[in-house]
């Protein structure tokens, strides 16, 4: 499959580290474009920067020349994690003045998997009715509230359960966490 992991500035950047470390470069191909304020979160969040799977293709987020800027080579699934509600709100309302939003219009228009994981708190009803327009669009709201009853005991664990979530909307294997109700080995 050809994925497209988008990283907005909202804080979170592990939570994108985390998906792209589990996203086999092998059996999919994998595609990451960043927002213009992404690299200043990545610098302060991500010590070591971030680190992208071997043959992940990084985009500049001002060319439209990347395939998935247009409906005749969208990826099969996009994720935008984190993703501010900024980005958000500019792609429920259909704003595509760069390469990360035209690809969040292009996915939407072609009917594919596109999985938005807003970390924001508190939300206003700007941004619950901006859920509501992408909902209705068919995009997936995964906020990245992660759970606790696999007990984490790192940060890279408790990201896990978001990442796990993530994942399994686009039907990628994974042994991150265990389910509900299944006995840890």
């Amino acid at each position: 499959m050809k994925f497209l992991v988008a990283i907005t500035g909202a804080s979170g950047a592990l939570y994108a580290q985390r998906l792209l470390d589990h996203l086999d470069p092998v059996r999919h191909e994998i595609h990451v474009v960043l927002s213009r304020y992404a690299p200043q979160v990545i610098d302060t969040e991500l010590p070591g920067g971030l680190r992208l799977p071997p043959g992940a293709r990084l985009h500049n987020p001002r060319s439209m020349n990347a395939p998935f800027a247009s409906g005749s080579n969208p990826p099969d699934a996009m994720v935008i994690i984190p993703c501010t509600m900024g980005t958000l709100g500019r792609i429920a309302h259909g704003y595509s003045e760069d390469l990360l939003l035209r690809a969040a219009d292009v996915v939407l228009k072609e009917r594919r998997k596109l999985i938005l994981v807003p970390r924001e708190t508190p939300l206003n009803l700007i941004h619950v009715r901006n859920f509501e327009l992408l909902l209705q669009a068919g995009a997936i709201i995964l906020p990245a509230n992660p759970a606790f009853y696999t007990r984490p005991s790192t940060v890279e664990a408790v990201v896990d359960t978001v990442v796990a979530r993530v994942l399994d909307h686009l039907g990628v294997p994974h042994d991150l966490v265990p389910r509900w109700a299944e006995e840890p080995e």
